[in-house]
């Protein structure tokens, strides 16, 4: 008696578990779709964010598309989560202008700390510690990191458009754009402004692309005001070649990022991705109904083992550390419940490779707008920030405005760990304190005294 052969459904079925998460092929598909269609614009942003640190453009591109496919694939694949995975916005944002820019750091040698973080991340999982550290952190703190790094993302968008410029008597002051003026040679900040109004005039009536709609617009105008070159016909994109990631593959140096200190840079990055990915992970999964009663949830584990393979990987390949998406709940709303989402959303990212040579045209003003507008969406947490005791909302506040005005997310987490335990022992209220946010003030306080030596 010969077998039936296993269908291409009852494939999935065994692999996604699709009826008991009451759900459908069909709804999955158009779920990854969804999430694609929302989160589609790192695509443009994160090339330009590597590009600023002096990573090879093209080779940035590939590195964005391929660390994405890869780590969203696992997440689906392995956990079985509907959440895809990406180069995270702050996170690109430390790596260029804090590690590479701002401590004159080589780029090769940034990729490497995230590789050494990856592993951090592993370590950490299969200890049990991520879970522990994430519990020890004060709530008020964890809500202030996000709304901090929104801010910071915010400013770079403002000033890598122009709408926000350097002034020597007051540091920084309002561009072109102020005196509504549109100057010869610097259309940006008006460009970039414009772009801005039209993307919040989509996202309001609820449009789904509206970000990747927004830097098309934007780009568009730039062509029509001679501010960004115009492709030379079709032909030019499609005789064009696929971005390749010879330049950065396997580029990290490893060996300097460990010299150079393991508690300035690689300590940051871990404990920015460890905050912004466990509460994405965990709020995305609420609303996907994968959590249990207890607050448990099913392939937690995995999930985070995913995310930390998927940091050496994207090390490996040429960009930052990669996270979950808040992005996923678009997607998660439209029904999508198992990893047959994530599988669609590195599916539909794996074929923008080919449309990779488009990229190319897409000017830094056009993607200011995409930053200025999730950096803004970050903020909304601020509301859930306790400014009722000292004790807690000036290292909230600390946290915050740092980040922006110092320029570095380090120095915002520096500022707001460390008054914490210090206001708190000072207070009199060392029953708020616990071993865990003191080894973490510690590391920081040593961290700053290792900079002023």
């Amino acid at each position: 008696m010969t077998e039936k052969p296993i269908r291409f459904e009852d494939a999935l079925e065994r692999i996604f578990l699709l009826r008991a998460k009451n759900t459908t092929v069909r709804t999955e598909i158009l779920a990854g779709l969804t999430t694609f269609v929302t989160m589609g614009y790192i695509l443009f942003v994160n090339p330009n964010i590597l590009a600023a640190a002096g990573v090879p453009k093209d080779a940035a591109i590939a590195a964005t598309i391929w660390s994405t496919v890869f780590s969203t694939a696992l997440m689906g694949l392995w956990a079985n989560f509907p959440i895809a995975v990406a180069p995270g916005m702050g996170l690109n944002a430390f790596f260029a202008y804090t590690v590479v820019l701002g401590m004159g750091l080589p780029w090769q040698t940034a990729l490497g700390a995230v590789f050494i973080s990856g592993i951090a991340f592993l370590a950490l999982t299969f200890g049990g510690v991520r879970q522990a550290i994430i519990r020890a952190v004060p709530v008020n703190l964890k809500y202030a990191i996000g709304v901090g790094i929104g801010m910071f993302i915010a400013f770079v968008g403002l000033q890598g458009s122009g709408i926000v410029i350097g002034n020597p008597a007051s540091l920084v002051t309002a561009g072109h754009v102020a005196s509504l003026r549109f100057e010869l040679g610097q259309p940006a900040p008006l460009l970039a402004l414009a772009g801005l109004v039209f993307t919040g005039a989509l996202m309001a009536r609820n449009i789904k692309c509206a970000l990747l709609l927004g830097i098309a617009f934007t780009t568009f105008l730039g062509m029509l005001c001679g501010a960004t070159p115009i492709p030379d016909g079709l032909s030019s994109l499609i005789n064009a070649n696929v971005p390749r990631l010879s330049e950065t593959f396997m580029a990290m140096d490893i060996a300097g990022a460990w010299e150079y200190g393991i508690l300035s840079i690689i300590f940051t990055f871990t404990v920015v991705e460890l905050f912004d990915n466990m509460g994405t992970l965990i709020g995305l999964a609420r609303k996907a109904h994968l959590m249990k009663d207890d607050g448990s949830m099913e392939n937690l584990d995995r999930a985070l083992t995913s995310d930390a393979i998927g940091t050496m990987v994207s090390a490996a390949l040429g960009t930052s550390t990669v996270t979950s998406y808040v992005e996923n709940g678009a997607g998660i709303a439209a029904g999508g419940r198992t990893g047959l989402t994530a599988l669609a959303v590195a599916g539909f990212f794996a074929m923008a490779i080919f449309f990779a040579p488009l990229l190319e045209f897409v000017p830094g003003f056009a993607t200011a707008p995409a930053l200025i507008l999730v950096g803004s969406l970050m903020m909304s947490e601020v509301v859930y920030v306790r400014f009722d005791d000292i004790t807690e909302a000036l290292p909230a506040f600390l946290t915050i405005v740092m980040m922006p005005l110092t320029y570095s997310i380090a120095n915002g987490l520096a500022f707001g760990f460390c008054s914490h335990g210090l206001l708190k022992l000072l207070s009199g209220k060392i029953e708020d304190l616990n071993w865990v946010m003191g080894l973490i003030g510690l590391a920081f306080m040593a961290n700053f005294a290792l900079r002023l030596g």
